[in-house]
């Protein structure tokens, strides 16, 4: 390996071994602004494209405040019984930063699978059998509560049931898009609706939402 190589890599590494670290093992100042997102199903690991756009719309607005990333660990396979491991994970970091981090505003996010994963943080029922088997999680502890500053969902599967986020604790709050004709997270045909939310009106329509907030 060249010798400039070699002296780039371990920085790196350290580099991304920082960003993947979870709070309380963090030595970076705590962030203004936290978002935590539930990537789609099938996505790599990560926040997801619909996570990255949010993200990239969010920052300009913030006036020069610090925001970080943070993708919710689970599979977001076919399995849907293991989004269930997305809200437990989810929970966990939260309560890793609010304890570290009290002053820091979070934002949740999630799409598709990653939307019925903020389901459950809000206390929102299992949809059980009316989209087949869906796990569930206890909804996000009541002292946790206070430092959830906005919440933007899309294409939540329980809305098509007409129990949109909105209408859980975290009421006002929330933000639940849903694009016309997609199949799930409405009575619509169209699947390919459900797959351009990252290029869609409703990046920055959430955008504008969560700045109000923060």
């Amino acid at each position: 390996m060249p010798a400039r190589a070699a002296a780039i890599a371990p920085a790196v590494a350290a580099t991304v071994a920082t960003l993947m670290a979870a709070p309380s093992a963090s030595a970076e100042p705590c962030p203004d602004v936290q978002l935590v997102f539930a990537r789609g199903t099938s996505e790599p690991p990560g926040i997801g494209r619909v996570g990255q756009a949010l993200l990239d719309a969010l920052t300009p607005q913030l006036g020069g405040r610090s925001i970080a990333a943070y993708g919710v660990d689970y599979p977001a396979t076919y399995d849907f019984l293991a989004a269930a491991n997305g809200a437990t994970d989810a929970t966990n970091f939260i309560s890793s930063l609010v304890a570290q981090c009290p002053g820091t505003r979070i934002v949740l996010g999630g799409y598709s699978q990653g939307a019925a994963v903020m389901d459950m943080l809000a206390g929102i029922p299992p949809l059980g059998n009316k989209i087949g088997e869906v796990g569930s999680a206890p909804p996000l502890p009541i002292a946790l509560d206070p430092s959830i500053a906005a919440v933007a969902v899309f294409g939540n599967p329980s809305t098509k049931f007409s129990i949109p986020i909105t209408n859980s604790t975290f009421g006002g709050r929330a933000i639940d898009l849903c694009a016309d004709g997609d199949p799930i997270c409405s009575r619509g045909r169209n699947p390919f609706a459900h797959t351009h939310y990252e290029t869609s009106e409703f990046i920055p329509q959430a955008a504008n939402f969560v700045a109000g907030l923060v």
